[in-house]
């Protein structure tokens, strides 16, 4: 099979309306676009949240609720996750970039309690969840919040 043999499965495409072609075609005169009014004439355009004058939708659905500009983002990481990092001992963000656990160093980075730890580590993250600090305080490490 080469690059030339490809070609659309069938019914994926279809001719283009050829407008303005005679009567004959049964798209001459008006070309599909009515007699009057703005669509009919050439140069207009319309605005692609326009419903002709209906009310918008924007406008009809109800509004509740805020979006609180100064809400912290959070890159989540399980303490299940610290537990596969091998040959370390200090888990710092840098740390998790480099194993691809997060995928910016410089955004803040919260450890939440899921999973399991064997391991004393010394974790330093922006935020600890109360189990996730608890489990690693228990396996013999130490959660130091930045």
């Amino acid at each position: 099979m080469d690059l030339k043999d490809l070609k659309p499965a069938p019914g994926a495409t279809k001719e283009r309306k050829r407008v303005g072609c005679g009567e004959g075609s049964g798209h001459g005169g008006t070309s599909c676009r009515g007699h009057k009014g703005a669509r009919s004439r050439s140069g207009h355009k319309s605005r692609p949240w326009f419903e002709g004058g209906q009310m918008p939708l924007q406008r009809r659905v109800p509004k509740r609720g805020f979006t609180n500009i100064f809400k912290t983002e959070y890159q989540i990481v399980n303490v299940g996750d610290l537990e596969r990092l091998e040959g370390v001992e200090e888990v710092t963000p840098e740390v998790l970039k480099k194993s691809g656990l997060i995928k910016k160093a410089d955004q803040p980075v919260k450890i939440l309690g899921e999973g399991q730890l064997t391991k004393a580590l010394q974790v330093k993250a922006n935020a600890f969840s109360k189990s996730a600090r608890e489990k690693i305080e228990a396996a013999g490490g130490r959660a130091i919040t930045l």
